[in-house]
């Protein structure tokens, strides 16, 4: 249990240093910096607004053209990649990619250039292809479409919406006659016709036309259809080369991509740089930095800076009543699950870090819900590949994810020798289908099988939570203690574990418990007796004094037997741990279950048979695996922030957020040799 005691720092430098200060303290990564410092004559701000918008367009355009770059050419990765971090660089590919920067940007911007072509592109495909597709049922028309007749006649090139034969349409303009129609192409959907009349009648052929739905086409063009079509053809082509052409260009900037890459990672440090030169106070010739940094590492960062520039750094402790960061550092077994802690909230003043309480009932807990050695050994074997194979590159984050469910499956092995299962009760399916073996089980458990006794699992689970409730009042008393409140440790912590304990044994003596667990506990009047004292005793002591801050006695009362009916939440908190039966028997029964539907047509179908016997084994313990074990996780998270923290613990703590390289792709070392 363990946070990292916090100092305030202060930097005095002159202002020529500024730059190779803030990136070394960019690398070290160990100061978080604040603006506590107002604004004077003397000491003003700097205004980066505008050169930060200018980094942030750099990453927009770098991004993109990294994405860009993807969608033609993917890069090759394998299953594991997620794991192996970001990669790792020395200082000098970072101070040389300066050199690099305007031709990467240029690169980049010729790859977005070329992305937008082809969307220009193939936006115009589409539109000379709609065209094409329009023009195509009047390829017979020797005339261009837009033809409107001559001096002595008038012509009507357009559509009717179904299917006319010739005769059809003389007989509907029979009284208008001379005139001629020609059908140009004839479908179900549209009739397309050229109709050509003389001057004196095209007024009245046109409102009978109107009257048929008659329409102009939808596109104009001053030369006939097929030669139209021609030409909208060879366009189409000579574009489709264009968009090849540029897409060849992108596909050659494969070589570029770890520099686009890094680009994101280059502008995103100066960001933050500049971030930071606003948030200092600087004069014509000196600057100030003033922040919270871990007192271990202030006599390295102290050393360094007084070696390296002209400069004053002084160290002071923090007062009560300011913001302190929080850093939270622990073992590799508790520090597993320190992002279990830091999920619900990391500790306010007063209160102490959890992290290595959880840990231990973290992994019992989600061990006893998956509870199947055989999946414990999965977990085991696969974390622990993860973490040797990539354990110079992975990230601290991931590593301790993985580190977490690592110990998770040795937990999850430990219960399921206990309660006997090996992927369900695998061993006996296979003896008793193959080989006609009757004397099951194959493997006994060390203890029981939660399966055929489940009210001792049951009873099992709720004592488990007892331990799990009552450990939490105890780091309450710890807490309480440290803060030199010596009455609150007695009455809000003291008096609550008297009477957990008290009704605990009460609750044991009953027959009726008894005969619902199962068990044969006998346990001596006496020993009731004093159980009973105590806890009215306990009750007395949270009624009289849980609402001791009020003067008024009647709410002081009130305040109390309200506080003392939170026996009945911690009842139900015990209950809370019957998921621990529940989980462990859907782990279990569901593992039979797919054991017997594959034995099913194990002895059917000979040789398929056992075929089928494997797929269904691998698929259905693949399945079950995955399954109850996200239960497992999402319920031992539940059992911790609910039942557990809710009896010492708030949180409300702040983060330690320090300057350093937020990277995304590449970790920037001095020395990259040493790791």
């Amino acid at each position: 249990m363990a946070m990292l005691q916090m100092q305030r720092i202060s930097i005095y430098a002159l202002k020529k240093d500024r730059k190779p200060v803030l990136e070394l303290l960019q690398r070290r990564g160990v100061l978080e910096i604040s603006d506590s410092i107002a604004e004077d004559q003397v000491f003003q701000k700097m205004d980066v607004s505008q050169v930060r918008s200018s980094f942030e367009r750099n990453i927009n355009v770098a991004k993109e053209a990294s994405q860009i770059l993807s969608s033609y050419v993917s890069e090759q990765k394998s299953i594991l990649s997620s794991f192996e971090g970001r990669k790792i660089i020395s200082l000098d590919e970072y101070s040389n990619f300066n050199s690099k920067l305007d031709d990467t940007l240029r690169i980049a911007n010729q790859i977005i250039n070329c992305n937008k072509g082809i969307a220009e592109g193939r936006a115009d495909i589409l539109k000379l292809e709609a065209q094409i597709e329009m023009l195509k049922p009047w390829t017979n028309l020797d005339i261009p479409l837009n033809f409107e007749g001559t001096k002595q006649t008038k012509c009507f090139i357009g559509t009717f919406p179904k299917e006319y034969s010739l005769e059809l349409l003389y007989q509907e303009l029979a009284e208008y006659m001379p005139l001629n129609i020609d059908i140009i192409s004839a479908s179900k959907e549209q009739t397309c016709v050229f109709i050509l009349v003389t001057n004196s009648l095209q007024e009245k052929v046109y409102e009978k036309l109107r009257s048929l739905e008659f329409s102009h086409p939808s596109v104009s063009v001053d030369k006939a259809p097929a030669e139209q079509l021609e030409k909208y053809s060879n366009r189409v082509s000579r574009i489709q080369e264009e968009i090849l052409s540029l897409e060849s260009k992108i596909e050659a900037f494969a070589s570029n991509r770890e520099d686009l890459l890094f680009l994101q990672d280059y502008e995103r440090m100066r960001s933050d740089k500049y971030q930071v030169l606003g948030q200092i106070s600087q004069s014509n010739n000196i600057f100030i930095i003033t922040g919270y940094i871990p007192e271990r590492e202030t006599k390295a960062l102290r050393e360094e800076l007084e070696h390296k520039f002209m400069l004053s750094v002084e160290i002071e402790t923090p007062t009560e009543e300011e913001d302190i960061p929080v850093l939270l550092k622990n073992n590799p077994f508790s520090g597993a699950v320190e992002s279990v802690v830091e999920g619900f909230a990391l500790p306010a003043k007063g209160e102490i870090d959890p992290t290595a309480v959880v840990s231990c009932f973290y992994y019992v807990l989600f061990g006893i819900m998956l509870a199947d050695a055989g999946y414990g050994i999965i977990m085991t074997v696969a974390c622990g590949y993860i973490l040797y194979k990539y354990r110079r590159t992975m990230e601290v984050n991931t590593k301790k994810f993985m580190s977490m469910f690592l110990y998770c499956g040795i937990s999850t092995t430990f219960w399921g020798i206990m309660f006997g299962s090996y992927f369900g009760d695998v061993f006996d399916v296979i003896a008793t289908t193959y080989f006609g073996v009757t004397n099951v089980p194959i493997i006994p458990p060390l203890w029981f099988f939660p399966v055929n006794d489940p009210m001792r699992m049951l009873a099992f689970s709720m004592i488990l939570g007892l331990i799990h409730i009552i450990t939490g009042y105890l780091i309450k008393v710890f807490q309480l203690y440290q803060q030199k409140d010596y009455i609150g440790i007695f009455y809000d912590a003291v008096s609550w574990i008297l009477l957990i304990i008290s009704c605990t044994i009460l609750l044991m003596s009953l027959d009726m418990i008894k005969n619902i667990l199962g068990l044969t506990l006998v346990i001596p009047s006496s020993i009731k007796m004093l159980s009973g004292i105590i806890a009215i005793l306990s009750a007395l002591i949270i009624i009289l004094t849980n609402g001791r801050e009020s003067r008024n006695p009647f709410k002081r009362f009130l305040k109390g037997a309200y506080a003392l009916y939170g026996i009945t939440g911690i009842l139900s908190d015990v209950l809370s741990y019957s998921r621990l039966l529940a989980l462990g028997l859907a782990s279990g029964i569901i593992g039979n279950v797919i054991n017997k539907m594959a034995a099913m047509p194990a002895k059917s179908f000979g040789f398929v048979g056992v075929i089928i016997f494997i797929i269904i084994l691998l698929f259905g313990h693949t399945l079950n695996i995955a399954i109850n074990a996200l239960g497992a996780y999402v319920h031992t998270n539940r059992l911790q922030y609910v039942e557990f923290f809710g009896k010492f613990y708030s949180g409300g703590g702040r983060s330690f957020n320090p300057f350093t390289m937020k990277t995304k792709y590449y970790k920037v070392k001095e020395n990259v040799n040493n790791g």
